[in-house]
């Protein structure tokens, strides 16, 4: 199985680029992992906010191949404690699924047709971080996860 995380708008703060870099680095020993950045969109200034979901909805639906799997991170998603995740991890690779792609939306969230192409959403708390700051905690519970499976010693209960 391979994971790819698409996410809006590019990552502005060197040290997160070099944290979600360090664990795109640890991860390559596991699993089959990319990061693809969708553009921030021009001129937003005239659009609604619904207007921007749907332009970024329909740069996220380009990006998927008919036997993708959504799932989006969202704040109205499930909760999972890192054991939890990793299992879901598991369960996925189980399942035969050739590629999971977990989704960052834009400041907005997403847009209707985003939602009902979507298998799944997760939420990784009930508190509000910028989209910079998830793609760095969504890949570290990604590599957690699969340190967890492993039974390898850097996730401690």
């Amino acid at each position: 199985m391979k994971i790819k995380l698409l996410a809006i708008g590019k990552t502005d703060d060197k040290n997160l680029i070099q944290l979600i870099d360090n664990y795109q680095k640890r991860l390559k020993h596991y699993i089959k992992f990319e990061l693809e950045i969708i553009p921030d969109i021009k001129n937003v200034k005239n659009l609604s906010e619904s207007q921007q979901k749907e332009k970024e909805g329909e740069l996220i639906l380009s990006k998927l191949q008919n036997t993708d799997q959504l799932v989006l991170l969202d704040d109205k998603g499930k909760h999972f404690t890192s054991i939890e995740f990793s299992q879901y991890l598991q369960k996925k690779m189980n399942s035969g699924l050739k590629q999971l792609v977990l989704v960052i939306g834009g400041p907005y969230g997403f847009s209707d047709a985003v939602y009902k192409k979507s298998q799944g959403k997760i939420s990784l708390s009930k508190m509000t971080f910028s989209h910079q700051m998830i793609r760095l905690f969504i890949v570290e519970q990604i590599y957690r996860g699969y340190t967890i499976l492993r039974n390898e010693p850097y996730h401690h209960e």
